[in-house]
């Protein structure tokens, strides 16, 4: 008898314009610039690389600590720290796209003046295939997830960097919010072409025999297995409420976890903290996938996309 396995398997995706070789996307700040995993895994190997998030000018970030780990996660304080646009289109965005990868780039500012300046730099930029807007990161005094908290403001944001820019935009949106599907209509009416969630959830954690927080910036952002109820949930209502595509994130650490995610409505996933324990994650899930889609019957990826039965 032949073996079913020997049947192809489609597991690409269109998301937003942008094609991708697989839905399995490596997450903002988890993958660096996007070469630091080399020689261990091929940035090639992902659907596409988002890279760290950008800002106009360098950031130094947080003070120290900025990880430390969790039952079931991790928390993180990085504070956006980078090289600034100016370096990294002229050193990191180069070396990145060598590796062939589809790349998206994700931005943040603390102004508005300064989103809409950044995003004007990289519009028309040669293998930047999206853009990703980071209004959600809960580790910044400054911006941030001030922006991403509200509709109208979000809503404004979003709206002023698409204008200036010509390649596809995708929202990212935070769980630490009221209503995240109000966030999400929004930002989607505001000309959103995707939205990605959930960022991290606010966290902290204490030292009791130095009595003072861990985390040299007090708080930080949970990732990882813990939050993959949380961003299930968020993804799935946020699916619900607007018809865009939903890239979801949030504790994937298998082929298990990323067909949830599908099924509660993603077109795609996001993995960061898996990248941590196992570099090669990308891989055992994209063939987990496929392993999932002929126990089933489906000859795309793409069609169990909100397939989860009500």
């Amino acid at each position: 008898m032949k073996d079913i396995r020997t049947k192809n398997v489609d597991v690409s995706v269109e998301i937003a314009g942008i094609k991708m070789r697989n839905p399995v996307l490596a997450a903002s700040g988890t993958f660096g610039y996007g070469t630091e995993y080399l020689p261990l895994v091929s940035p090639a190997l992902f659907g596409a690389v988002i890279t760290k998030t950008i800002t106009l000018l360098p950031r130094a970030g947080n003070k120290p600590p900025r990880i430390y780990e969790t039952p079931g996660g991790m928390l993180n304080s990085i504070g956006l720290a980078n090289v600034g646009a100016k370096k990294f289109l002229a050193e990191k965005l180069p070396e990145l796209l060598s590796r062939h990868p589809v790349v998206i780039v994700n931005i943040a500012g603390n102004t508005m003046e300064e989103y809409v300046e950044l995003a004007g730099l990289l519009k028309g930029r040669p293998g930047i295939s999206g853009i990703e807007l980071n209004i959600s990161c809960p580790n910044v005094r400054q911006g941030g997830v001030a922006f991403g908290s509200d509709p109208v403001q979000a809503a404004r944001l979003t709206a002023l960097v698409k204008k200036a820019i010509d390649q596809p935009l995708i929202v990212k949106l935070s769980p630490n919010v009221a209503d995240i599907a109000a966030i999400a209509r929004a930002v989607e009416q505001a000309g959103a072409d995707a939205i990605s969630l959930i960022n991290t959830l606010y966290g902290m954690a204490v030292d009791i025999e130095k009595q003072k927080p861990v985390l040299g910036n007090v708080t930080g952002g949970l990732s990882g297995p813990a939050v993959k109820p949380v961003a299930l949930y968020n993804v799935f209502k946020a699916g619900r409420a607007v018809k865009i595509p939903v890239i979801g994130l949030g504790g994937i650490m298998n082929s298990a976890d990323a067909v949830e995610f599908l099924l509660a409505g993603a077109a795609a996933v996001q993995i960061g903290t898996a990248s941590f324990v196992n570099p090669g994650t990308v891989k055992e899930i994209v063939n987990g996938l496929k392993d999932y889609c002929l126990k089933k019957g489906y000859s795309k990826v793409s069609q169990i996309t909100g397939k989860l039965a009500l």
